[in-house]
């Protein structure tokens, strides 16, 4: 299939699109992947298995895989919609903003997000589709909360997220989360393309922009809440991440904090962190 080019647009990385099916469904799932192999065929067919292709559009936003995983025949066998793939700069946040946008101009009521790694429980997707369609703008899965599992969690991991990145996060957001480095989670497209949140900048390379995503919400007034999922990770072998233990998490923590002090607001809203907006 022949795949068109979207580039020059502000704030949004240059990458080319193929549309295996139109439009279907209001809600759309962004899998950001690169070179996750067979795990990310392996979460497609647990997707199809519990038929979240029939309540929401699979998008796969691919960061350069050359590794077989975003072959045309595999995945529209599996049930993805459309595959983008990043030409320009940028990690996670760039790749999640080429998949923004194109949920914007396809006009998709709810965006859902989730790594590509096989970690996260995507069968638990309507469960998230059904807190947008009760009006709720940030939808946060949390192994943490009643109901969730966590499988397998490094301590490190463990300890670095229930003492460290969800009491700042929280600090931030003004609004208790528990498991704020997870992507697994939901917006509203009201909230994601609301002008005050300002998703298009290209600040947003790397983790930045799940870190800001977490706080905004709340900080605009919108509504947010968390839902139990699963998040498992392998008993033996590698561990399934893009992040490094040393570099990787010394940057987590520095965009952790980046965030608290209001760096990553719009410039409007940066003398005044912390607080709600009208």
């Amino acid at each position: 299939m022949d795949f068109k080019i979207c580039d020059s647009i502000p704030g949004v990385p240059k990458f080319s699109y193929a549309e295996y099916s139109q439009k279907q469904h209001d809600y759309v799932v962004l899998i950001p992947i690169i070179n996750e192999a067979g795990r990310i065929h392996e979460e497609l067919r647990r997707a199809q298995a519990a038929g979240v292709p029939s309540v929401a559009d699979i998008v796969i936003c691919d960061g350069g895989s050359s590794d077989g995983s975003t072959d045309e025949s595999v995945l529209r066998g599996l049930g993805v919609n459309s595959l983008l793939v990043k030409d320009g700069a940028g990690k996670q946040g760039a790749q999640l903003r080429m998949g923004f946008f194109f949920a914007r101009e396809r006009g998709y009521s709810g965006i859902i997000t989730v790594d590509g790694n096989n970690k996260d429980s995507i069968e638990d997707v309507p469960a998230f589709i059904g807190k947008l369609q009760e009006s709720y703008d940030l939808v946060q899965g949390s192994r943490f909360v009643k109901g969730g599992r966590a499988v397998n969690t490094p301590l490190f991991r463990l300890l670095s997220v229930c003492l460290i990145h969800a009491p700042i996060i929280s600090l931030t957001a003004r609004h208790r989360f528990t498991d704020t480095t997870n992507a697994f989670r939901a917006y509203s497209a009201r909230y994601l393309f609301d002008g005050r949140t300002a998703v298009f900048r290209d600040v947003f390379s790397g983790y930045e922009l799940l870190a800001y995503l977490s706080v905004r919400a709340t900080q605009l007034g919108y509504r947010a809440c968390e839902i139990p999922v699963t998040r498992a990770y392998p008993k033996k072998g590698k561990t399934p991440t893009k992040i490094s233990f040393l570099r990787g998490n010394w940057d987590l923590f520095r965009i952790l904090f980046a965030n608290l002090l209001g760096k990553y607001a719009p410039p409007s809203a940066r003398n005044r962190p912390f607080t709600r907006e009208a």
